[in-house]
């Protein structure tokens, strides 16, 4: 399998939220009005706005507090589940180059649940005003250029990393066996099916419910068609109207 892919190091992710930043700078993504809520997370969710959030969880681990930072983002899956559920040629694009995942415009025409539900990581958000569903689309015109994704730019600590699969996946684990030796349950989440690896040094739950979401019976394994995938998923075939 060729292309692309991020490595996400989470033994070393400080919550500095660059990458949240950066992306909101890249993307030309407008602010939110938020407000405290007790966490260090903010805003609240993922948005058509806000396309990245840095998630924050609080843990007894083994009898110690510990704070778990999640840098959370799609996942461009190497089959993508939200592209078998919909209707409309082009809404959403498979990158044959590089392996990204790109909704484009035409997914306001989709119907947004199907989407939504179809992610196994619930990614996928609509804008209320416009309808189209935003997503992380790996920076794809940086990446043609040669650049980094901006996410990957801005992080300081090594938690962010990009490149061509293999070279990600052997830097992978090589990381996770130097993990192993302070943290003994740590492991790869879903590194076969997806494009964003996580290193996660607690269990993946830990982290959020939706860190690691594929398992041997998930209907996204392989390709099928949008009616078969939604009867996958016991949810009845819909179609938009526009008037």
């Amino acid at each position: 399998m060729d292309g692309k892919t991020f490595f996400v190091d989470l033994t070393k992710c400080t919550a500095c939220r660059g990458c949240q930043i950066a992306c909101k700078q890249w993307k030309k993504l407008p602010a939110e009005q938020t407000v405290n809520r007790g966490s260090h997370q903010n805003p609240e969710d993922l948005s058509g706005k806000t396309i990245r959030l840095v998630r924050f969880s609080e843990q007894i681990i083994d009898g110690r507090l510990q704070w778990l930072f999640l840098p959370d983002q799609c996942r461009h899956c190497v089959q993508p589940p939200c592209q078998m559920a919909t209707e409309n040629e082009g809404a959403i694009l498979h990158d044959e180059a590089t392996g990204a995942v790109i909704y484009t415009p035409l997914t306001a025409k989709e119907v947004f649940q199907d989407i939504r539900d179809a992610c196994p990581y619930d990614i996928p958000r609509q804008d209320p005003e416009t309808g189209i569903v935003y997503k992380c689309d790996m920076c794809i015109d940086r990446v043609r250029m040669g650049r980094l994704p901006a996410c990957v730019q801005s992080c300081p600590t090594g938690t962010m990393n990009f490149g061509e699969r293999d070279e990600m996946l052997k830097l992978a684990e090589a990381r996770l066996a130097e993990a192993q030796k302070r943290f003994p349950d740590a492991q790869l989440v879903d590194p076969d099916d997806v494009r964003v690896i996580f290193l996660a040094a607690f269990p993946p739950e830990k982290y959020h419910q939706t860190l690691s979401a594929y398992s041997d019976a998930s209907p996204v394994r392989q390709p099928m068609t949008r009616k078969q995938f939604l009867a996958k998923l016991g949810r009845p075939v819909q179609r938009m109207t526009k008037a």
